[in-house]
């Protein structure tokens, strides 16, 4: 038994406190001035803790907007896939039920588009292994197997094509919320441009099998 086994318990939550303010300091400097306004001082000092205590939290600036977007991005999966559920339930069309699941998720991404693309790049072109990084992936993954368990109600598909209609829809999804072109864009029209593809997408025609072929 430890000889102060109230320590280790009062260290993490003085960890998890420092966390937790640190998290907080950054959001809400996020949100105000975008990241690329806002030095990890600054962080550090609203949060009200040490420079050097900060970079045990994160190694940098982009690692503290993952941290924080990761939060609104798995809360904004969340409430995908609530909607889209009830969608689901009640025999709406697949098209719809998509967009319901993707709709909070664009909300999430455009609510800042600085904040938003610097996040989906770190994330997906970053280090997989990172810690922060690794947990961002993984709601990507999540968002894209919520996909391709929609699309299977759809008629007509083989075992693997929800798999990779699900990855080529958040290509699209990817490439509408962060490419320059769209940078001006309101969420809603991000929403009716990513439905407009969908719908192309899910509409295309069967290609005829090589062994039917005449």
């Amino acid at each position: 038994m430890s000889p102060h086994p109230g320590g280790v318990g009062r260290r993490a939550r003085t960890m998890a406190d420092k966390r937790r303010r640190i998290v907080e300091a950054a959001r809400s400097l996020f949100a105000e001035r975008g990241v690329g306004g806002v030095t990890t001082k600054e962080i550090s000092d609203r949060a009200d803790v040490a420079i050097g205590t900060l970079f045990r939290y994160a190694a940098s600036k982009a690692e503290l907007l993952i941290m924080v977007q990761n939060e609104k991005f798995a809360a904004a999966v969340d409430d995908g896939l609530a909607e889209s559920g009830v969608l689901s339930a009640g025999d709406a069309p697949v098209e719809d039920a998509v967009m319901a699941l993707v709709s909070p998720v664009i909300d999430c991404v455009r609510e800042h588009p600085e904040n938003g693309r610097l996040y989906l790049h770190e994330v997906i072109f970053g280090d997989p292994a990172e810690e922060h990084r690794k947990a961002g992936l993984a709601q990507a993954w999540r968002l894209e197997a919520s996909i391709a368990e929609l699309l299977r109600a759809l008629p007509g598909l083989d075992q693997d094509a929800p798999t990779t209609l699900a990855r080529i829809i958040t290509s699209i999804l990817h490439i509408t919320m962060t490419a320059t072109l769209h940078l001006g864009d309101t969420p809603d029209e991000v929403k009716a441009t990513v439905r407009s593809q969908l719908t192309a997408l899910l509409r295309m025609p069967p290609r005829a099998d090589a062994d039917t072929a005449p």
